[in-house]
């Protein structure tokens, strides 16, 4: 955390202190690297690891972390002064501290920095002899290059803000060094935590990790980066944390196990954010491998560990498969040269490098062994490279960058302010640090990578970074292999990464796998990623995947229940073998009603025509025409026509039938009755009177039906209730015309009501003379009829939840219209016809007689005509004759 703005009396206090403390440093001749120059910048570097609680600030050795990125420091002065073009005639001279890895350490060496800035009272300083001690000036740093870790910069920073000298790092990436009211002389090269924290969390977005734990070290760098992912994390969604687990600054071994025990109790989440030291990370990867999880954590780390090995050293088996990130690199020749061929001899400057040679080769320099090395002394020959491993350090790249910043700065800044070819300028040297940070932050270059090395107006540097996995490869061993990038958008070759025992295929880290199409989350209380699947059911779909939502009334799920589709849509087909049998009677039907019709026309003239009433007989057909014509469009894809057609015609024709059969019944009824009153006294039975009477009740039919349309035009319209079943993929909608089952039995009622009445007139009649007998086949016809309707009744309306409810309907109906027809057809023209074209001799105008008497005389004719031969003619015609006179 960085200090808050100092008021003017904490200021005032800081200064004293510093003052002091400067004393102290300068009496102290701390441990640190000197290298004379026109200018000098500092340098802060991790040289050893944190020491042990109680013990001394400093630990072991950091060959990688600490030596190299020191050397990269010297390595970059080195080419810099010798370069005649960035800052002729200006010499480049360095202060380098060891920070040992912890922030207190370094805040107290970088008092070194501010000697020279502080007016230093020496006046109450005695020698032993009492003399005024001689002291060295103070060099003057013009800037810092440094530190490494967060922590580190952030505890620096607040000291070096107060004294305007600018400080750019090569590692620090925490997000809280990004506030340039506080940090406002803090610069790097290397971008911050927000950019790798999305990095990070698009490297599980490709995965498809969705439930993760992190860990972090204690600190700035740590608990900030984690901050960053859980705020990103949380702000893109779909992505949760099941453990956040923190490292305090001095972990025990069981403190570890202890983390690994925490991070088990959720054993889905297998992948880990690590943002934590290299210490801290090697911690935890021992304790994982004690507790034999190795392939069960799939580790994701941060810049810290980036391609390191120091972490992984001999643990390699545990380490397989783990994924980091690292602000992007290029391995830099001329490092790798100059390093290498460092020695005892050629390397005085660099006060731990002795250190570091018996650390890398093993040995002793001294006669006095320590308990860290092997009691072998060195020789002075060994070699880098080649007696020991060697590997450029990952941020190589970046400390070179920094100081080359530093230098680019300068140059500008004395192509400013100096006169051209001049050495450092008074007013170069009186210019400030304020001044040279605003020449910092307009520097842009190609740093050692090849990208640009620029600063935004907080300092950071743009976000570059390399992916990385650690892969066992059986020819070179283990190793970091480069399989993606990220820029702003990643960039992953999912295809190069391995993961434990050479597997290929990704693993996975989900607290619950995703659901199939058609399923709903139910998210599991305060766990937003772990969800059991529940399947839309019914008519429902997946509207998004955590709710199912009702089709609409005309739509059912399609068969992955992630969309609705119109239910199709079915009619009555001519084909269907409901529409087959009433098409078929509807025919025959209509072919001998021509018949008739053209019998009756031909024989317009004779007797039998005559006597059976011709204008009533020509209406009776073509009710019945009508009757077997409704058949059609009974069966037609329902439209407003057809509707209409269906409203008119469907009892017009039994309507017609009906009265002409009313106006028979009545007629016979009056003319044959026993009643005494004479024939000339009763009133409509005359053929116009008659058929005056059918007109009229025919134009009741057809004025209640016109008035029906005009009121509620016919329409056409799909009825999705009749066949929607409970399984969706059965559902039909069916086309019909706007008429219930109520709308069309009331169509029938008034043809109904007609052939009750004629029922009514046949029984009164049904005892009369033979004379009448056409009565008694009209009273055959309607008993017939009535025995139909009976039995269409309970087929019309006992099958209402039936799946095929519109075809028996329409076909029950049909039939049954037809069925009325032929009986009205068969009883009362048949036999007239029969007379008219095989007995035309019985087909004349003789004295009155019945009907019965005509046809009885007929079937005589056909019985006798075989005996014609055996009897002679006068005697068969007397004969027939007699049977005739009998009749009559």
């Amino acid at each position: 955390m960085g200090s808050p703005e100092p008021t003017p009396l904490s200021f005032m206090w800081l200064v004293h202190t510093c003052v002091q403390l400067a004393r102290c440093q300068e009496l102290l001749a701390p441990h640190s690297i000197r290298v004379e120059g026109d200018v000098t910048l500092g340098g802060l570097f991790p040289v050893h690891a944190k020491g042990l609680p109680g013990g001394p600030p400093c630990g072991d050795l950091k060959k990688e972390t600490g030596i190299q990125r020191l050397e990269a420091m010297m390595y970059a002065l080195d080419v810099i002064n010798s370069d005649e073009r960035l800052l002729p005639n200006i010499t480049l001279g360095a202060r380098v501290l060891d920070t040992c890895s912890r922030d207190t350490h370094a805040l107290e060496q970088s008092l070194t920095f501010v000697q020279a800035l502080v007016q230093k009272d020496t006046s109450d300083v005695r020698c032993t002899d009492g003399d005024a001690p001689v002291l060295v000036e103070a060099e003057k740093v013009a800037g810092v290059v440094g530190a490494s870790a967060s922590s580190v910069s952030i505890m620096v920073a607040n000291i070096l803000r107060l004294f305007q000298i600018p400080q750019i790092s090569y590692a620090s990436t925490a997000s809280e060094l990004s506030d340039e009211r506080r940090y406002d002389f803090f610069s790097r090269v290397v971008p911050p935590d927000g950019f790798q924290a999305q990095a990070m969390l698009d490297i599980l977005k490709a995965l498809g990790w969705t439930y993760v734990s992190t860990v972090a070290s204690e600190g700035s760098y740590g608990e900030r980066g984690v901050d960053a992912f859980l705020q990103l994390s949380r702000d893109a969604g779909g992505t949760c944390v099941a453990q956040s687990v923190k490292i305090p600054h001095h972990p025990t071994t069981s403190f570890f196990d202890k983390v690994i025990r925490l991070l088990l109790d959720t054993p889905a989440a297998r992948a880990v954010i690590l943002f934590a030291s290299d210490d801290d990370i090697r911690g935890v990867l021992s304790a994982s491998k004690r507790a034999q999880q190795v392939d069960h954590f799939l580790w994701i780390g941060s810049d810290s560990w980036g391609a390191n090995n120091a972490p992984v050293h001999q643990l390699e088996d545990i380490a397989t498969g783990a994924i980091t990130v690292l602000p992007k690199r290029a391995t830099i020749k001329g490092f790798d040269a100059y390093f290498m061929s460092r020695t005892l001899e050629n390397n005085r400057r660099n006060v731990w490098f002795a250190e570091f040679w018996e650390e890398n080769f093993h040995c002793q320099l001294t006669n006095t062994p320590t308990q860290r090395h092997a009691a072998r002394k060195c020789t002075g020959l060994e070699r880098i490279g080649m007696d020991s491993k060697y590997e450029q350090e990952a941020k190589v790249q970046f400390v070179m960058d920094a100081v080359y910043a530093m230098a680019y700065a300068l140059h500008n800044m004395h192509a400013d302010l100096c006169p051209p070819n001049s050495a450092v300028c008074p007013n170069m040297e009186m210019a400030g640090g304020k001044k040279l940070l605003k020449y910092i932050r307009a520097v842009h270059f190609n740093g050692s990578a090849g990208t640009s090395v620029t600063f935004n107006h907080n300092g950071d540097a743009p976000g570059h970074y390399d992916v990385f996995q650690y892969q066992w490869n059986d020819a070179s061993g283990p190793g970091y292999r480069v399989i993606g990038q990220w820029t702003e958008t990643l960039q992953l070759n999912v295809e190069d990464m391995r993961w434990g025992r050479g597997k290929r295929d990704v693993p996975s880290s989900v607290c619950s796998l995703p659901c199939r199409a058609g399923e709903r989350k139910k998210v599991a209380k305060g766990v937003a990623c772990c969800w059991h699947c529940e399947r839309c059911d019914g008519y429902q779909y997946q509207h998004d995947e955590f709710t199912c939502k009702l089709c609409a009334f005309n739509m059912r799920p399609d068969a992955n229940r992630t969309s609705c589709q119109p239910i199709p849509v079915i009619h009555l087909e001519w084909g269907s073998p409901w529409a087959l049998v009433p098409v078929f009677l509807a025919i025959l039907g209509i072919a001998a009603t021509l018949a008739v019709t053209a019998a009756y026309l031909r024989y317009n003239h004779t007797a039998v025509v005559r006597a059976s009433g011709r204008e009533l007989s020509y209406m009776l057909l073509t009710g019945i025409f009508l009757s077997y014509v409704v058949t059609f469009p009974m069966i037609a894809k329902p439209d407003a026509g057809v509707c209409s057609l269906r409203r008119i015609f469907l009892g017009l024709g039994m309507c017609i039938s009906y009265a002409v059969l009313l106006a028979k019944t009545h007629r016979i009824h009056a003319i044959s009755g026993r009643s005494k009153v004479s024939v000339a006294t009763h009133r409509l039975v005359s053929p116009a009177s008659q058929l005056a009477v059918v007109c009229c009740l025919v134009a009741v039919q057809l004025l209640a039906t016109l008035l029906w349309i005009a009121a509620a035009p016919s329409r056409a319209m799909v009825d999705y209730d009749q066949r929607k079943s409970v399984e969706p993929r059965l559902a039909r909608g069916v086309l019909k015309c706007d008429m219930g089952d109520l709308q069309t039995i009331c169509t029938l009622g008034y043809a109904i009501l007609l052939m009750v009445a004629c029922a009514a007139y046949s029984i009164k009649t049904r005892r009369l003379h033979d004379a009448v007998h056409e009565a008694k086949a009209i009273s055959f016809t309607v008993y017939t009829t009535c025995i139909v309707w009976l039995a269409f009744i309970p087929i019309f309306f006992g099958t209402p939840r039936s799946a095929h409810k519109l075809h028996i309907q329409t076909t029950a109906l049909t039939i049954s219209m037809s069925l009325s027809a032929s009986v009205a057809l068969g009883m009362l023209f048949l036999p007239k016809v029969y007379v008219i074209i095989f007995h035309p001799e019985l087909n004349v105008a003789q004295r009155r007689r019945s009907f019965k008497a005509v046809v009885t005389a007929a079937a005589a004719t056909s019985r006798l005509a075989h005996k014609v031969s055996e009897r002679p003619n006068g005697e068969a015609k007397t004969q027939l004759c007699h049977n005739v006179d009998a009749s009559s």
